[in-house]
């Protein structure tokens, strides 16, 4: 149950820069590591440790274009910084490379990560609880069951496009889709709007040179959502940050919905693909959950434990010259929270291989104030998405060697490119607004299921097997075999 080796992982993309090309150089000015390049992206976690190693719980880094920033990998360290929001703040407008000709705002990719926006990660004190209420009430509106049936009809929808080819591609299929088809029907956008906001979702994070023209389009989609809101309000969240009594201005608005749109999605989708690879790679893993010693939402914990789906977060800004895990921290100076180094701290982790599924203390929402509002709906989204795959497909087997995975990185976070899986084709069940999971389907020895007597027809021979979860089906299967 641990992050996956670095000999599987692959560069973001493109051919790998022959030896002694500037790209494979992690050192930049003053020997200062680099978070970016193809050295960068083969192995972060690697990376991490040898920061660790060298400098502590807090290291000295270089974002894209050599921007100066410090990583805090502690977890400890990373707890204090994003409590202490008098000493630490998230209004980027406090960072002194904005003078110092450090970055060219009009071109540079990191823009859309650590740029200002009139939202709530970038204020502080009670400009962001003014914020902050807005959006916790647009998502407090939904309760958790109502959240599961939305979930539950996409997951269908989804699964019924390939389950009877006895095999998919699950990233670019299930993982990547079903999070977004949700946020945006939340959000109050019609269902068309999915793909092409995954397309720029995903670009947006990979910090490349499209970036700012994805986060413009996307933009400009919830700038015209907001419009058609004022005219035609719903029970979504867009009509709730319009109608707060916080008063947010349509541009707030629109930004607030891009915070919750992005943020949801990436990290959803991540966490979704993440769980779903220990399933088919680790027997362990799969084991846990098929005996009962793990349920799936404590399996969803582990892994955000040691994998979580957004592994630096940006960023802090310090408002007077301080110290931090042995190093001086200048006013001005932008820190990045390491959440995947703070969680496989030795401070709080000394040993990797115990379990720690019944453990929430995890950095994989951040902390303080600014922990992530949103985090049980990603939850609930992971949770009922995959067991909703795994009850209606639960042969479902690696389809290619593990060491065929890859994974593209970012300074940002890391992606599983494709997992391709197999199982027993099975028919469609097409329901459209299911009120509850669906039964599972009749063993068949690996033949498609036999599809459902009509309600008006005969008793069938025998009462069917009443529904469990399905790990138990799961059990079963391997019993037969």
């Amino acid at each position: 149950m641990t992050v996956p080796p670095a000999e599987h992982t692959t560069p973001q993309g493109g051919p790998t820069p022959p030896p002694g090309c500037p790209a494979h150089t992690t050192a930049g000015a003053g020997g200062v590591t680099r978070l970016h390049g193809a050295a960068a992206e083969t192995d972060p976690m690697g990376l991490y440790e040898k920061l660790r190693a060298a400098h502590g719980p807090v290291a000295p880094v270089l974002l894209d274009g050599d921007v100066r920033a410090w990583l805090v990998l502690g977890y400890l360290e990373n707890r204090d910084v994003a409590s202490r929001s008098t000493q630490f703040s998230r209004d980027p407008r406090t960072w002194h490379g904005w003078t110092s000709g450090e970055i060219d705002p009009t071109t540079s990719p990191l823009m859309p990560m650590i740029g200002w926006r009139p939202d709530c990660v970038c204020a502080d004190g009670e400009e962001h609880q003014r914020l902050r209420g807005a959006v916790t009430a647009g998502l407090d509106q939904f309760d958790q069951r109502g959240i599961r049936r939305h979930i539950t009809r996409f997951a269908h929808q989804l699964i019924d496009g390939f389950c009877e080819s006895g095999e998919v591609e699950l990233v670019g299929q299930f993982t990547e889709h079903l999070p977004m088809l949700v946020l945006t029907h939340l959000l109050g956008m019609p269902d068309e709007s999915g793909p092409k906001l995954v397309h720029a979702a995903r670009d947006l994070f990979k910090g490349t040179e499209t970036s700012l023209a994805s986060n413009a389009y996307v933009l400009e989609t919830l700038e015209q959502l907001v419009v058609t809101k004022r005219t035609r309000p719903g029970q979504d969240i867009a009509s709730v940050l319009m109608s707060h009594p916080a008063g947010l201005t349509d541009e707030e608005v629109q930004h607030h919905l891009r915070l919750i749109l992005l943020a949801g999605y990436e990290t959803t989708a991540n966490l979704m693909s993440n769980v779903l690879r220990m399933v088919v790679t680790d027997p362990r893993f799969r084991g846990s959950l098929a005996g009962g010693q793990m349920t799936l939402p404590e399996a969803v914990e582990q892994v955000l434990w040691d994998e979580p789906p957004l592994m630096v977060c940006p960023g802090r800004w310090a408002k007077g010259d301080t110290s931090l895990g042995g190093q001086q921290i200048k006013a001005g100076d932008m820190l990045l929270l390491g959440l995947a180094a703070g969680n496989v701290d030795q401070a709080v982790r000394p040993d990797l291989s115990t379990p720690v599924h019944h453990n929430r203390a995890h950095l994989s929402f951040s902390a303080g104030t600014h922990e992530c509002p949103g985090q049980d709906i990603g939850r609930v989204i992971a949770d009922t998405g995959i067991d909703i795959l795994l009850t209606r497909l639960p042969d479902i087997a690696l389809a290619v060697p593990e060491s065929e995975l890859t994974w593209r990185s970012s300074t940002w976070a890391r992606h599983l490119t494709a997992l391709p899986v197999s199982f027993a084709p099975r028919a469609p069940r097409a329901h459209d607004v299911p009120a509850s999971l669906p039964a599972p389907p009749s063993p068949t020895g690996g033949l498609p299921a036999v599809p459902p007597r009509p309600v008006a027809g005969p008793l069938p021979e025998r009462a069917p097997e009443p529904r469990g979860s399905w790990w138990v089906r799961l059990r079963r299967l391997l019993r037969r075999r």
